[in-house]
């Protein structure tokens, strides 16, 4: 081990937020270290919201293009996975290189060290012998990986996690997608636009589980247009992989056994924290915990802090840059605001999309509040109308009875992320629910249907 290298403050994990505070608390004239033995920038940049989106942008366009002998003559479209692979290849990931983020993070005055690091008491870190004592303190943003079930056979099957389908350079003829989540949701279509067979088997009771049931059914009948086959209830007992064709034996719920086979696999079924070989027992944590707590300062410990997925807040790029703000201002002696997740918005980027903040009626009602929904499709709004087809959707809110203010919302359509925005900023501040329904909003327009929403408001 070589000898002390005294510093203020060293980052280990520089994914998104991890960069962006390590930059910033540099700025500010800290002697910052920033760790990472992966590539600094992290999931988002090159396995996750930037090449993900590149891939359904494309796939979208295709479906478009199937929609203009309905809406403006004909056309025809001969999908090419080359083209959107080479996009994702040279324009958002350097061929998953990242000399450009390193340089931009050392330009920035932080001390870059490639490497695993692992805590060795408050405030001192080890990095492959290397030994730095943090005056200030250590912020963790370890974030996460894939993580796959225990079922018989997939361990030592040559699956694809999101990592390995995008870097995919050509789209498979089958695809079995386990798990119907945001990204196996999101992929499993973008796939099946480009020409790809997809089979999805979900464990929940329907796709996309953890947002409202109605999202569920619109975005299910979407699938349903697009020839995906959806299983869902189902329990894997076995995988095989033999002549490079995978085998799934699962069984829906209701139904018999079945096998299904496809060329390729993917495997969408949750992460897990980056939390092992850390060290947290050196500062008084649990190793084997799935998430580290923090208060709202970020603060996990005496000199620690964490960020970003680890603090079980929610794997989205946007909160770890909220919590990075956060941090950062406590870092640097600054004042708040300080952490709150009663309005965190999440999107799933499937066609169409499902924005949604806050909690979902069933979300309140365990939590003892007294809610009244309302809801409207987005298809009987003028705008709707005007676009379809591609203008199912819905807009649903939850109002906790008591305050008179949404707890909770969610947007389903071509733009449900970007209606979403009123919506969080309702749920944000605690708009009461009188002063939104007397907001004049623009005709015709997706969001529009907001009002609809809320004058559906029933006791």
């Amino acid at each position: 081990m070589s000898d002390d290298q005294r510093v203020d403050l060293v980052v280990i994990g520089l994914g998104p937020g991890g960069e962006h505070l390590a930059t910033e608390a540099a700025r500010a004239g800290m002697r910052v270290v920033g760790v990472d033995e992966r590539l600094v920038g992290g999931e988002c940049p090159y396995y996750g919201c930037i090449p993900s989106k590149m891939m359904i942008r494309a796939a979208n366009s295709l479906a478009e293009a199937h929609r203009v002998g309905t809406l403006a003559g004909s056309a025809s479209a001969t999908p090419d996975f080359s083209v959107v692979a080479t996009r994702i290849r040279e324009e958002a990931t350097d061929d998953w290189d990242d000399t450009v983020a390193v340089r931009r993070l050392e330009d920035a005055g932080v001390t870059f060290v490639r490497g695993h690091a692992r805590l060795a008491g408050p405030g001192v870190v080890e990095v492959d012998g290397q030994r730095f004592v943090a005056s200030t303190g250590v912020v963790l943003n370890t974030g996460t990986a894939p993580s796959a079930p225990p079922v018989d056979g997939l361990a030592a099957a040559p699956y694809w996690t999101n990592r390995e389908a995008l870097r995919a350079t050509e789209a498979p003829a089958s695809l079995l997608v386990m798990g119907g989540g945001a990204i196996g949701a999101e992929l499993a279509q973008a796939f099946s636009r480009f020409g790809t067979t997809v089979t999805l088997v979900e464990a929940a009771p329907r796709l996309l589980a953890l947002e409202e049931p109605e999202a569920s059914a619109v975005v299910g009948r979407a699938f349903a247009a697009d020839g995906i086959q959806v299983l869902t209830g189902a329990t894997a007992s076995s995988v095989d992989h033999v002549d490079g064709r995978f085998s799934l034996v699962v069984r829906p719920e209701g139904g018999d056994e079945l096998t299904l086979e496809a060329d390729r696999m993917l495997v969408a079924a949750g992460r897990r924290p980056n939390l092992g070989d850390l060290g947290l027992e050196t500062v008084g944590l649990d190793p084997a915990a799935r998430s580290v707590v923090t208060d709202e300062r970020m603060r996990a410990g005496e000199k620690l802090w964490a960020v970003g997925d680890i603090t079980g807040q929610g794997a989205f790029t946007h909160m770890s840059m909220y919590q990075a703000g956060i941090a950062l201002r406590d870092l640097t002696g600054a004042d708040g605001p300080w952490a709150s997740y009663h309005a965190v918005p999440r999107v799933t980027y499937t066609d169409p999309e499902v924005g949604a903040v806050g909690l979902t009626e069933q979300q309140a009602r365990d939590a003892g509040l007294d809610v009244r929904t309302g809801t409207t499709a987005l298809e009987e709004s003028t705008r709707g109308w005007i676009h379809s087809p591609g203008g199912e959707g819905l807009v649903k809110v939850v109002e906790d009875r008591a305050t008179g203010h949404l707890v909770g919302a969610t947007s389903v359509g071509p733009t449900g992320g970007e209606v979403l925005s009123m919506l969080a900023t309702a749920v944000h501040a605690r708009v009461p629910t009188a002063v939104l329904r007397e907001q004049v909003l623009a005709y015709p327009t997706f969001h529009r249907a907001v009002s609809s929403a809320l004058a559906d408001l029933v006791s």
